[in-house]
């Protein structure tokens, strides 16, 4: 009995040791297979999931930069970083947008003229040349109509424009620089003040990630967890229905189900915008580049941290949730994944992987 007893945990020992060998082999052939399968160009990779009427705009590296003319873009910086635009003379365009905070301010909400805080995050600055239409709801198209806009907000800025230009055009160093950009104009206006802003704007490049390494055939770039990531983030993650392109935005508006309807920290997002009863809830998809240095998340700054994004996604949002009469609903883009927490463990690796190191430093001018 004792011998049929020992050779029956002998057994036990060798399948387990078998089944565990197994185990680790099946992780790593996964692993490299996974590795062989994006180690190749985009378009070559597996199919994304994709739901119906979603076009594939798939992941890559981010396009060179336009050619801003250097005077604009130096004109442009000085007037960025300048408290005169503001009403009070204490607030500039960098005092929400610090380029060592990742061209954002850290904050849940930004603090304008008299200590005003409005109720949207403050969204970062880089890649912005490349967007189409700007602030959360899309309100204005052209980046060089954007940048006027805070100058005038009640709650950034406070000041308006015709003064502004007043001031500009009383300062001697403006009256040079700004004749030597527009030559042909005798007093600034506002259509120069806002192209001057956007030549400065569209300098803010991220810089480059191990993504585009990656992508541009350094295959060594990604770690393992990281190409799991990748792989989740185009299929079972569902991210890629909304976050495509070199941008990881497909500058698009959904429904992400915090518009806080009939509440009292209502936000309709892209309805104040276009008072269509379509766009009631929806917000801009932001970009995901430099995602690890842009905290606080969300339209509301709602989550400090990035986990507490991917677990919200993970549940669906508020899919299940029993809507209110004339509440709208959350897009059907979204619904629960089930990923696993080494499954979120690995996207949140990647998108690790698409930020930079650092936002990196932009000295402001002398004054």
């Amino acid at each position: 009995m004792k011998r049929v007893s020992f050779f029956f945990w002998v057994l036990v020992l060798i399948v387990s040791v078998v089944g565990v060998s197994w185990w680790f082999v099946s992780l790593g052939t996964s692993a490299s297979h996974l590795r062989s399968l994006y180690a190749t160009q985009p378009e070559n990779w597996p199919q994304p999931t994709l739901d119906a009427g979603v076009e594939l705009n798939e992941l890559g590296a981010l396009p060179p930069m336009q050619t801003v003319d250097d005077e604009l873009a130096n004109l442009g910086k000085h007037l960025f970083f300048d408290p005169r635009l503001s009403k009070s003379g204490q607030i500039s365009c960098a005092s929400c947008h610090d380029p060592q905070l990742a061209w954002a301010d850290g904050r849940r909400f930004a603090f304008g003229h008299d200590r005003a805080q409005g109720n949207r995050n403050t969204m970062s600055l880089f890649n912005i040349g490349l967007f189409n239409e700007f602030f959360w709801d899309g309100r204005v198209s052209g980046l060089a109509k954007q940048a006027l806009v805070p100058i005038e907000n009640p709650i950034e800025m406070n000041a308006k424009l015709s003064e502004v230009l007043e001031k500009l055009n009383a300062t001697a160093f403006y009256q040079s620089a700004f004749q030597t950009v527009f030559p042909q104009e005798p007093h600034i206006t506002a259509e120069m003040l806002g192209q001057a802003l956007a030549g400065f704007e569209m300098t803010i490049r991220s810089r480059k990630t191990r993504f585009d390494r990656f992508v541009e055939g350094d295959y060594k770039q990604l770690s393992d967890q990281e190409i799991q990531g990748l792989h989740l983030f185009r299929t079972k993650g569902r991210c890629l229905n909304c976050h495509s392109g070199a941008l990881f935005s497909d500058q698009k508006y959904h429904n992400t189900g915090l518009s806080y309807f009939g509440r009292k920290y209502q936000d309709l997002g892209r309805y104040e915008a276009t008072q269509l009863e379509a766009d009631k809830g929806k917000f801009k998809t932001p970009s995901l580049r430099n995602i690890t240095l842009s905290s606080p998340y969300m339209h509301n700054g709602l989550f400090p941290h990035l986990r507490g994004v991917l677990n919200m996604y993970n549940h669906g949002m508020t899919v299940n949730k029993k809507l209110k009469p004339g509440e709208p609903a959350v897009t059907s883009l979204i619904r629960p994944l089930k990923l696993t927490r080494k499954e979120l463990e690995a996207l949140e690796s990647f998108l690790e992987a698409i930020s930079s190191e650092s936002s990196g430093y932009v000295s402001p001018p002398n004054f």
